[in-house]
């Protein structure tokens, strides 16, 4: 894939998921894959099911060069069989590790959205990416035999490409384990969910994060609770906000609603031109998340009867219990919550100025700010 084109299993920032040493939070789904593995009860197919960017594709590639590097069990003959692996964890000055890194492992294949003939990078997996995997079956076997797939992610192939796969795990090759990350499941085919295994990882708290983000070698806020609050555990999601810098937008957002339902005209002006900027469409894509997280946050104020914990924002939990202080509330913030999101989707693909979009979006929110009093 070329250089001026971004990859779409790695987050921009961040290191791709087969350079990531470590995973955070996510023992669990590691010790049942290993536990199936020492058990001898190793499944052809497993589907690593979660958020975006909790660690799935980090986990993927984990489990790829442990099944590569490791050598099948056995009896061990005079001297016993060899004790069970504790971890997924593999040397990377193992062979195995070199060349997973360089890209030329012929154990491994790893199915994403491929460039068309054009240049331009798909929209979708593809039946011909799939199928891709026939020549890849076909090699002289290494390693023992073992061969690894990860499609990252499973919920972006068409519905061609869903078929073809579906074959593969219904008559799989021998010695290969097929590794589909899904942030969305049900998207996918209810065949092909019922073919595999399914490993859950869950939302990272802030510890976690902020080791994960550490990791990265990302610039980790002062304030790591509201990054958790803001990313809901996502790491992926955590990288965008500060290399969009969405602590400070959100902490803008929640300053101008605090000011409801008189508003803030000339701040929300100011937050509006800010997101019509050239070449700002990154950020203008990020606000329109912000205030969905924001009217999600009032929701579950007045539902839940108090802010939900750790604040997302300095002085947010005052704002959120101000606007949205009973379930009647709630109803009507989940209410324009659907509305505004329709409109923004709408808004961005028959491409309305930005800060026309979000200025009729502010303004409905107001709208309904005063209606609730």
């Amino acid at each position: 894939m070329s250089d001026d084109i971004p990859a779409p299993d790695q987050v921009p920032g961040a290191p791709h998921p087969r350079e990531t040493a470590q995973l955070f939070g996510q023992s669990a789904a590691e010790q049942a894959f290993l536990t199936a593995y020492n058990s001898d009860r190793l499944h052809h197919g497993w589907l690593l099911t979660g958020p975006r960017g909790c660690g799935k594709a980090t986990l993927a590639w984990r489990i790829a060069r442990f099944l590569l590097a490791t050598p099948p069990q056995d009896d061990g003959g005079l001297f016993g069989a060899a004790p069970s692996p504790e971890t997924l964890d593999i040397d990377p000055d193992h062979s195995v590790s070199h060349r997973i890194l360089s890209g030329a492992e012929p154990g491994l294949a790893s199915i994403i959205r491929s460039v068309d003939k054009k240049g331009k990078l798909r929209g979708e997996i593809v039946v011909d990416d799939i199928r891709k995997l026939g020549r890849f079956f076909g090699m002289t076997a290494a390693d023992g035999g073992r061969r690894v797939v990860i499609v990252d992610p499973a919920d972006e192939m068409n519905v061609n490409a869903a078929n073809a796969l579906l074959k593969m795990l219904e008559e799989p090759p021998a010695r290969t384990t097929l590794l589909l990350v899904s942030h969305q499941p049900t998207r996918l085919l209810p065949t092909i969910k019922s073919r595999c295994r399914t490993l859950r990882l869950l939302p990272l708290g802030a510890q976690d994060m902020q080791a994960a983000l550490t990791q990265t070698g990302a610039n980790v806020p002062s304030q790591p609770d509201h990054l958790a609050a803001l990313a809901a555990g996502s790491v992926g999601d955590a990288v965008r906000l500060i290399n969009l810098n969405g602590l400070e937008i959100y902490t803008e957002l929640i300053e101008i609603l605090a000011t409801l339902p008189r508003l803030d005209r000339q701040r929300t002006l100011a937050l509006a031109e800010a997101a019509a900027q050239r070449g700002a469409a990154d950020r203008f894509d990020l606000l329109l998340n912000l205030i969905d997280i924001a009217l999600s946050r009032l929701s579950v104020t007045g539902a839940a009867g108090a802010p939900p914990t750790p604040e997302a924002a300095a002085g947010e939990a005052h704002v959120l219990a101000r606007l949205s202080a009973s379930p009647q509330q709630a109803r009507k913030w989940a209410e324009v919550a659907a509305t505004i999101t329709a409109r923004a989707r709408h808004g961005q693909a028959v491409n309305l100025d930005p800060a026309a979009l979000v200025l009729d979006t502010v303004f409905k929110i107001q709208e309904t700010a005063g209606a609730s009093r």
